[in-house]
């Protein structure tokens, strides 16, 4: 028996009994792993293909409605093109509406995503460059605002149902490779190893590390963790791990210890943070090693910025707990900050995920608007084709009824048609709509390398594929009608 064979109970595990439990703990993962949303769109199907197999055989379907509907199939496979032609603004218009849905469901669902990854119970406090900072001509050489570590010492224990606090430093700097001459403008951010979970980005690290509790204490570590932009950038093709890069206007080099994956740049306020171009180090080692001032150069000028805090993000419990710890927060940097120099900010990323969400569904409904107008579209042209096929077959309705069938039969006949048509072009139009979902954004990432994010939308399947055959019902009543009041004499006659 192995050292590392796994116990129960004081007692060593067999090795097949450690084999297969490794083998459910995959199994189990890989069912985690499955799309839900294509499970729930392959039971639809197989409920769609086999329901009307099912009731085929029962006698709620009589052997006058079996002749009726081969009968129908029969006509439409006689005249395949003229049916496909018919059919083929129902197939477009449903495969748009789903397509159209996917891209706005993937687009919306990457916007909550980063919202929420920015945390739906945190509150994030901001350090504000106040105006006369920047207007006044006897301002100093070195700006002195913003949060400060009292501040946050102060949020930690007076303010309640605190479950994290994340300080940082943020700043831009021009970040090199010590050995190589590249350069790229980014930004250093000085935190701690809690951004990690505060951001949620566990699972966005492509390469070693991110920043962990020893790089803190008990002495400071220069080592740092870089997004993808700044990989790419400065070490293309190779391996980054182990490299040390610079800072401009710092002499500490730093090692690299991690990697991120490509993350989704954030909107906040009307801000955009492209977070693949920052730079993490310890906050500890950003404070002793790199110092809290930093010297700009920007339109001929030259100044200094000395911050000790550029944002403290607050996390709470529950999401009713956000607003009025906010409030709090509020309050306290009121009492302790100058009311006329106005150098914090407080955002809510709570407020902008219900904001998004509201986006996402005013944005459903129109997407549903255009699917009513696109195989409206689309019956339309089912009508058409419809009322020639009438015309054209007057002599043959003529025949019918003169053999004794009812006005009753000659509707359902081309009712049946109407209907056969529509979902014939629905169930094409669902595989047109799933060929682009998928085939759109891999050759946009091939040949563009653009990421368009896509996410079946589950209703708008069903919805669209139920609506075209609706339609059919609809925009093939009024030929089946027609055909059914003709005169049967005047039928025969008909050349």
């Amino acid at each position: 028996m192995s050292a590392s064979a796994a116990c129960i109970g004081g007692q060593p595990t067999p090795w097949w009994a450690a084999a297969a439990s490794q083998e459910i703990d995959d199994r189990m993962m890989s069912f985690e792993n499955i799309d839900l949303n294509l499970v729930y769109i392959a039971l639809g199907a197989m409920t769609l293909v086999l329901l009307p197999i099912f009731l085929w055989h029962t006698p709620l379907v009589g052997a006058k409605t079996r002749n009726s509907i081969s009968t129908a199939i029969r006509n439409l496979w006689l005249h395949k093109l003229r049916s496909f032609l018919s059919v083929l603004g129902i197939i477009i218009g449903t495969g748009a509406v789903i397509a159209l849905m996917a891209f706005g469901e993937g687009s919306m669902q990457d916007a909550l995503d980063d919202i929420k990854r920015q945390g739906a119970t945190n509150i994030i406090v901001m350090s504000v460059k106040p105006p006369e900072e920047a207007t006044s001509t006897r301002r100093s050489f070195v700006a002195k605002y913003g949060l400060t570590d009292q501040d946050y010492n102060r949020f930690q224990q007076t303010l309640p149902n605190l479950v994290a606090t994340l300080p940082m430093r943020v700043f831009a700097a021009e970040i090199r490779p010590v050995i190589e001459s590249r350069m790229f403008q980014g930004r250093v951010v000085g935190t701690t190893a809690h951004y990690s979970t505060v951001y949620q980005i566990q699972d966005r690290i492509e390469r070693g590390r991110f920043l962990e509790e020893q790089d803190e204490n008990p002495v400071p570590r220069n080592v740092t963790v870089i997004g993808s932009a700044i990989a790419s950038t400065l070490f293309p093709g190779e391996d980054p791990l182990g490299k040390s890069i610079k800072f401009s206007g710092k002499d500490r080099a730093f090692t690299i210890v991690g990697v991120l994956k490509d993350r989704t740049p954030s909107t906040s306020a009307g801000d955009i943070e492209d977070y693949n171009g920052d730079v993490y180090i310890p906050l500890a080692a950003c404070r002793s090693l790199l110092g809290e001032l930093v010297v700009f150069r920007s339109s001929g000028m030259r100044g200094a910025e000395q911050v000790q805090l550029n944002r403290i993000v607050l996390t709470v419990q529950v999401m009713d707990q956000v607003r009025p710890t906010s409030e709090m927060v509020r309050a306290q940097l009121e009492e302790y900050h100058d009311r006329n120099k106005r150098d914090w900010e407080i955002k809510v990323p709570l407020d902008k995920l219900e904001q998004a969400e509201r986006t996402r569904d005013r944005y459903r409904m129109q997407m549903a608007m255009i699917a009513g107008i696109s195989l409206l579209v689309g019956g339309i042209g089912i009508m058409n084709i419809m009322l020639a096929t009438v015309t054209e077959r007057t002599r043959e309705i003529g025949i019918r009824r003169a053999l004794g069938a009812k006005r009753g039969d000659i509707t359902f006949q081309f009712l049946v048609e109407a209907v056969v048509q529509t979902t014939v072009g629905g169930v094409m139009g669902v595989g047109l709509g799933f060929a682009v979902i998928y085939a759109v954004p891999w050759l946009v990432l091939r040949y563009f390398e653009e990421r368009i994010p896509a996410a079946v939308h589950v209703p708008s399947v069903f919805m669209a594929f139920l609506v075209a055959v609706v339609v059919g019902v609809l925009f093939g009543w009024y030929p089946s009608r027609r055909a059914a009041r003709l005169d049967p004499i005047e039928a025969l006659r008909h050349e």
